[in-house]
């Protein structure tokens, strides 16, 4: 993101919505991998209920690899938010 983007929330919401739509399309669980430089974004992983996990994919640029499981915020997940 962008410096003069950074801690507007913007990446949370992003990732608010990419979970609501994973969940809408029938998805359980979200996984992804991100850059060891990137500790606000591994940090924010974090908050947002993600776990490390080990590493599930050859991304040469990745050191970290995160998981999510949607189950358990169906609900919430669906509403969109206003």
């Amino acid at each position: 993101m962008h410096p003069d983007a950074r801690r507007l929330g913007l990446a949370r919401r992003l990732l608010t919505e990419l979970e609501r739509q994973a969940v809408e399309r029938g998805y359980g669980v979200v996984r992804l991998d991100t850059h060891a430089s990137l500790s606000e974004a591994q940090a924010m992983y974090r908050a947002c209920g993600y776990t490390e996990i080990p590493r599930y994919d050859d991304n040469v640029y990745a050191a970290y690899w995160f998981e999510k499981s949607l189950k358990k915020s169906l609900k919430g997940a669906l509403e969109k938010p206003s």
